[in-house]
């Protein structure tokens, strides 16, 4: 999960410049995604997990770590853009619910990215999706992910890259 893991922080460490939405409000006026979603943040996010990733492959073909998900250049990048659209859609809703940036959605927070990444793998890449994400693997994934997210958040409220610690 790395390469999902990885994109958001650094999106939020690198972000900035122009939004994403292009600063362009939805038909309720409302902006799409708000200026938290930045096209240098998606492309530095993107990039970051692909780069992860491609350091897991490598790991695991010069260690022999075969208990690993056997990670391919598609999963990867998959993972990294799922993440980052999983992120995009959540702030879509965010806004359409009248959350400012920066609001407490608990639920959506933590697992955005993950159903971001998996939805992705389920329609572009389904057959590495069943052979490497086991129930254990999911359950695992599931336990792990809110506490990386808080950790990570209160992590960058710390260094001023997030502006609250949730």
């Amino acid at each position: 999960m790395l390469p999902a893991y990885l994109p958001n922080p650094v999106a939020a460490l690198c972000g900035g410049g122009l939004p994403v939405d292009l600063g362009r409000n939805f038909t309720d006026g409302r902006r799409l995604l708000g200026d938290g979603k930045t096209c240098r943040g998606l492309i530095a996010g993107i990039l970051a997990g692909i780069l992860i990733g491609l350091v897991q492959i490598w790991s695991a073909a010069r260690f022999g770590w075969d208990y690993l998900p056997q990670q391919t250049l598609l999963s990867i990048t998959l993972l990294s853009v799922g993440a980052l659209l999983g992120d995009m859609v959540k702030s879509f809703f965010k806004r359409r619910l009248g959350k400012e940036r920066g609001a407490k959605w608990p639920l959506a927070d933590m697992y955005d990215l993950v159903v971001g990444a998996f939805v992705l793998l389920l329609v572009f890449d389904y057959g590495w999706l069943v052979a490497n994400v086991t129930l254990p693997l999911l359950v695992v994934i599931l336990i792990l992910t809110p506490v990386l997210h808080r950790a990570m958040n209160i992590f960058g409220y710390l260094i001023k890259v997030k502006e609250v610690p949730w």
